[in-house]
């Protein structure tokens, strides 16, 4: 309940409204507003009185972070970390479950540093939602409580978060999806860290230190279940080997202990070792991408052999009347990795014409490249006299370009005093690599399912790339930059940004059961714009606080999970 306040200065007085409320059971000032002098109190009482219409005092974001809190209160992130996390009771400050709680809050509606966080929270209704002391939310603070929390204990949190998760929206099905991918980090050379290393980065930026981070999903939810921080310097076909017991462990969970499970992951882990420790284990099977480059007679079958697989895209397609820009398949069989194996070849029409309009764009570039090096060649240039340097820089150039270097056959030889150089096109390797355009192939020991079963849960390994496309939003989630600078607080912020990213999964499947086509991003930035407002009505003493009427969106959001707005209350439906 708002009421006036006064405060005398200088011996004249001033008013606030203020807000109270218990937080640790002791009462607190929630929210405080300045209105002024007593003669602009007695003139916005006297046109509040006189006007049909509210004053706003105090507007406060609140749809999104309520929403947030009504998702994560089925799980109580804070009561499960307090449960593991010994720590001594202080009534003046926010446990270590909560100061977790309030950067999840955070990472799911505006991702911000920690130093920013109090600045960002005085902006919003949390005091309504679930009151807390803002100027506790310290970056310091949350340095102290994070460093708390040990390894074990963050991976007995996560496990039992992502368990909990499950439990709200069962997944069913027998299929899961594993990837990996890595986060760079601005972290400087000399700061030791064990998770920060230089390696491969999946964004090209292979001079920055990188944290790995692998990640698996239920097919149908899209749900994670399972994640593992990793060294960035370490190869995704090194951490499958490393993670495969968690892996199982919680696919069995979600399936069941005697059921027969399938996961799916892409070429850059199926080294022999994996594929061997898949076999070993019965309950297992797998489907995975395999390198083109290594299969040179299944890449160049003829494409009348093709037949079009029944996917939800090729089904539009063919509504559309572009039966011709269909994906293909062609199924066979082969060994691989000392097994018979069920190998299916895609063709996909539209990748196809893509990769070729960027390949011809190369080779015009490349053979930009090449008349300028023939040039200085026959004129005898300096620094172009040399016959191995030349060709090196022509190995350069295709480096450069992502580009082979059998493409153009290239001669560069004695001409008296000089050299000469002469280049032409390898119709034969230009061929064989426009043949590899479009293509996929995918080889699994699930023998037993059908063509367009293999190739639709091939294709939905979107389901966990797209897990990592929402972490690296800048926004919503927004696992990078990484502000932390060792080990155990990176992988307090890891834990934060997945749990962001499982509630949000949560929202988006409670708005497909109830119709919506929202993504858990539309969705926040639409409830962000609803309001809790302070006003000043017609006809009052004291100011009340109320919710702004909510738009069209926002009450199908609302209504989507039993609640409405009456008269600037809200309530549930459901009751």
């Amino acid at each position: 309940m708002a009421h006036i306040h006064k405060k005398i200065k200088k011996g004249r007085p001033y008013y606030y409204v203020r807000e109270t409320g218990r937080v640790k059971g002791k009462s607190k000032v929630l929210n405080q507003v300045y209105l002024g002098s007593p003669e602009k109190i007695l003139q916005m009482a006297a046109e509040a009185k006189a006007s049909a219409m509210p004053g706003k005092i105090q507007s406060q974001e609140f749809g999104a972070l309520w929403l947030a809190h009504l998702v994560e209160s089925d799980i109580d992130v804070a009561g499960l970390i307090d449960d593991v996390v010994p720590q001594k009771p202080n009534k003046d400050e926010p446990s270590v479950g909560e100061y977790f709680l309030y950067a999840i809050y955070n990472r799911m509606i505006d991702a911000c540093s920690k130093r920013a966080l109090p600045a960002w929270y005085k902006h919003t209704a949390i005091q309504h939602i679930r009151s807390v002391d803002i100027q506790k939310l310290t970056s310091q603070l949350y340095w102290q409580k994070w460093q708390q929390v040990g390894d074990d204990q963050l991976r007995r949190i996560a496990t039992e978060f992502l368990r909990r998760v499950a439990k709200l929206e069962q997944p069913s099905s027998d299929c899961f999806m594993f990837d990996t991918t890595n986060y760079y980090t601005f972290m400087a050379s000399h700061t030791p860290s064990e998770l920060a290393k230089r390696g491969k980065n999946k964004e090209g930026r292979n001079w920055l230190r990188q944290i790995g981070v692998a990640l698996l999903v239920c097919r149908n939810k899209r749900l994670p279940l399972f994640y593992r921080e990793y060294e960035g310097n370490r190869h995704d076909s090194k951490v499958f080997p490393q993670v495969m017991d968690d892996v199982f462990t919680a696919m069995r969970e979600i399936a069941g202990k005697q059921s027969r499970m399938t996961v799916v992951f892409d070429k850059g882990m199926n080294a022999e070792e994996n594929i061997a420790a898949i076999d070993a284990n019965e309950q297992i099977n797998f489907i995975t991408t395999y390198s083109t480059y290594f299969a040179e007679d299944l890449v160049h079958v003829d494409l009348s052999k093709f037949t079009p697989v029944d996917t939800r895209k090729n089904r539009k397609l063919h509504e559309y009347g572009r039966d011709e820009d269909r994906l293909v398949a062609w199924r066979t069989t082969g060994e691989y990795w000392n097994r018979q194996r069920t190998v299916v070849v895609t063709y996909n029409p539209i990748t196809a014409t893509k990769q070729r309009f960027s390949f011809e764009k190369k080779m015009l570039r490349l053979q930009e490249i090449l008349f300028d090096f023939q040039a200085k060649v026959n004129q005898g240039a300096p620094h172009w006299r040399n016959k191995a340097q030349v060709l090196a820089r022509y190995n350069d150039a295709c480096a450069q370009l992502h580009i082979a270097a059998d493409l153009y056959t290239v001669e560069v030889y004695k001409n008296g005093n000089g050299l000469r150089m002469n280049f032409r096109k390898n119709h034969y390797r230009i061929g064989r690599h426009i043949d590899r355009f479009g293509k996929n192939i995918i080889i699994t020991d699930n023998a037993d399912w059908s063509t367009d079963e293999i190739v639709n849960a091939s294709l939905d390994r979107w389901t966990v790339e797209d897990g990592f496309r929402q972490s690296k939003n800048d926004d919503l989630v927004a696992m990078m930059p990484f502000r932390h600078w060792t080990d155990s607080k990176i992988k307090c912020h890891i834990f934060t940004c997945i749990a962001a990213y499982a509630l949000l999964r949560l929202i988006e499947i409670k708005l497909r059961c109830a119709g919506s086509t929202l993504t858990a991003q539309a969705a926040m930035k639409q409830m962000s714009q609803l309001h809790s407002v302070l006003m000043w009505l017609p006809k009052r003493n004291t100011p009340e606080r109320m919710i702004e009427e909510p738009d069209e969106e926002q009450a199908q959001i609302l209504g989507a999970f039993g609640w409405e707005i009456k008269g600037g209350v809200l309530q549930n439906i459901r009751l």
